[in-house]
């Protein structure tokens, strides 16, 4: 953990790919700002090409940055990147195991790669195989396990050395639900046990679920940083609304839920005959308009409180959805280098 008492922070950090013929010089991070507490999950979510792997694989020590300040666990990036790389782990968007090994082979094997000996990466593998609730597949060929069962040997393999901090980029891409929320599970005993995760993920309510804390980035720039309750609350509080049964009452329906709008916009969709409204009280507004449209005899189809979504979030802040971020390619590693392509 550095001075400053983040886990992961970066500083106006600048990634240029320098220009080629007939095309201008991109800058892939543009002034990038990043402050992770220690012993969280941290979301970094963005658009398509916002340069949310980028910055990943910069914190990682996979790619040199052209400016700025960046520290993790404490170390500079720049000045000590093989110190860095001892103390973090990083998994990509596809399971970095071998299939014609068994779990147990598997994590083995990495436990030599980093030196634990024989004994030493034997007892290790069993501690995770347990952790990761792969036990009763530990000797099965992993060619064999599911996409979760996978994914979780590959982040039990991000762990043979206890790092410090984990970078997971989009580690549920293409899983199934219940093998997305066996991943979750795993993340959540990490974080548990002290591990500090950032998360790039494209799923929004991955996000929501797991971290406590989200900066949204576009365009290679942190554009806003807040619990996902506080990033909701921008783009509006809870909201009331009301489907009428026919088109005919949308007048009665509006005109109950302005009373309990507080001089708000009320919105009206007539196609949809949809009516709704932020409201403060949320409790004491549905139930004030729920009695006025019964006292009144209108019929309604459906009457609720709706919180925003982080859809909507990325919607209001970046102007479009968030997609996976394809531009600046994907590394795979564990622990301190193991299938890094490094920068150093």
């Amino acid at each position: 953990m550095s001075a400053s008492g983040y886990a992961v922070l970066a500083e106006g950090v600048v990634k240029r790919y320098g220009a080629k013929k007939g095309v201008a010089e991109k800058r892939a991070l543009d002034g990038f700002d990043l402050a992770v507490r220690p012993g969280t999950v941290h979301g970094l979510l963005g658009p398509n090409g916002a340069g949310k792997t980028t910055a990943v694989r910069v914190l990682a020590t996979l790619l040199r940055f052209d400016g700025g300040r960046a520290e993790v666990a404490g170390l500079d990036v720049a000045r000590e990147p093989r110190l860095v790389r001892s103390r973090i782990g990083l998994t990509g968007q596809y399971a970095a195991v071998d299939e014609v090994l068994t779990g147990r082979q598997n994590l083995e094997m990495f436990g030599r790669l980093f030196h634990l000996g024989g004994t030493g990466a034997r007892q290790r593998a069993g501690e995770l195989l347990e952790r990761f609730d792969l036990v009763d597949a530990a000797d099965q060929g992993v060619k064999a396990y599911s996409g979760g069962m996978r994914r979780r040997l590959d982040l039990a393999a991000s762990m043979i050395l206890a790092p410090t901090v984990l970078f997971l980029d989009e580690p549920t891409t293409g899983l199934d639900p219940r093998s997305r929320g066996e991943v979750w599970d795993a993340v959540r005993a990490m974080v548990a046990g002290g591990t500090t995760v950032l998360l790039t993920t494209q799923y929004l309510d991955e996000a929501d679920k797991l971290a406590s804390h989200i900066t949204v980035i576009d365009r290679g720039r942190s554009i806003a940083d807040d619990s996902p309750d506080g990033l909701k609350n921008r783009v509006g509080g809870d909201r009331i609304e009301v489907v009428a049964a026919e088109a005919a009452d949308i007048p009665a329906v509006v005109k109950a839920v302005d009373r309990v709008a507080g001089g708000g916009l009320v919105v009206t969709d007539e196609a949809d005959r949809r009516v709704h409204a932020q409201v403060v009280d949320r409790v004491a507004a549905l139930t004030e308009v729920a009695r006025a449209l019964q006292d009144e005899g209108i019929a309604v189809e459906d009457i609720g409180l709706r919180r925003p979504s982080l859809d909507d979030v990325f919607l209001r802040l970046t102007g479009h959805g968030a997609e996976a971020d394809t531009g600046a390619g994907n590394g795979n590693a564990h622990g301190n280098g193991t299938k890094m392509e490094v920068a150093a």
